[in-house]
């Protein structure tokens, strides 16, 4: 199953995805929320209320018309892997990390699908980064074991972590940049984690830049896979439903080439990952 958050009249909608169609979840099945991690919070059962919409009568919308919002447009964390692919490391010049290299995106830096990732004012170096989205379904308690950690996993999407370099190495710490407006392309869609492998491993993961193709790799690669990170973040915090983990990205990206690529006005930039979808922004100046 795969669902969506659409824009209607500027707001966000929780959808249903059914062939070239979206189903309004709330129109259709009034006992859903009409925002996602509100009905992961709830422990809603998306699954039977996906059934439910399916075989009601609810009005299809059109997928090609629709705006899209980012899947998930207030998860309650976003924690982002640093270094999780051994090619990417070893690009950057650095060993395998001991243990990875953790740092938190806000909300506000979130973009949808097919909606402008913005070139800030403030800096040139605008960098691609393809990765995959772990979505958490079900609370995960403190120090979960690796063997149970997939099953609070509700879904996996693509994600753009689009990083402002030169902030970015201003400090030691990542926050800076990688938290600049409208930078974190996630979406398409949410694709539920029974129509994946366990854990999303072995899917094809790349980034195209104006159609070139700039990374590719295969998510089996990760240094430290879903459970492994999942277990460790457990260690720390509790993960909740409606939490995001971005799980770093491969070789390739714009920074480590020479010269280094930067994203320019104009450009479209491409995250696509093999039975999940294609992640699709446009470049367009900070307004």
């Amino acid at each position: 199953m795969r669902f969506i958050t659409y824009l209607h009249h500027g707001t966000p909608r929780a959808g249903l995805v059914d062939g070239d169609c979206v189903i309004d979840l709330h129109a259709a099945c009034r006992d859903v929320p009409s925002d996602l991690r509100a009905a992961l919070r709830q422990d809603c059962d998306l699954h039977d209320a996906a059934r439910r919409a399916l075989a009601g009568s609810a009005a299809r919308l059109p997928l090609a018309a629709l705006a899209f919002a980012p899947v998930l447009t207030e998860p309650g964390k976003i924690v982002c892997l640093g270094l999780n692919y051994h090619e990417h490391a070893r690009e950057g010049g650095r060993d395998k990390p001991t243990y990875p290299w953790f740092f938190l995106r806000a909300a506000s830096s979130l973009v949808g699908h097919g909606q402008p990732a913005q070139l800030p004012r403030a800096s040139a170096q605008l960098d691609y980064e393809a990765e995959l989205a772990v979505v958490i379904g079900t609370p995960v308690p403190r120090n979960v074991a690796r063997s149970q950690a997939l099953s609070h996993v509700f879904g996996y999407s693509c994600f753009n972590d689009i990083s402002v370099r030169d902030f970015q190495k201003r400090t030691s710490q990542w926050t800076i940049g990688k938290n600049f407006d409208a930078t974190g392309g996630f979406g398409p869609w949410l694709v539920t984690a029974d129509e994946l492998p366990p854990g999303g491993t072995d899917l094809r993961i790349q980034c195209r830049l104006n159609g070139a193709v700039m990374q590719d790799a295969n998510t089996r690669d990760m240094i430290w896979d879903v459970a492994e990170s999942i277990a460790l973040l457990s260690e720390a915090m509790t993960l909740e439903p409606g939490d995001v983990i971005a799980m770093g990205t491969p070789a390739g990206v714009g920074q480590s080439r020479k010269p280094s690529v930067w994203m320019r006005e104009g450009d479209q930039v491409e995250i696509e990952i093999e039975r999940i979808g294609t992640l699709c922004n446009p470049v367009r100046p900070q307004p």
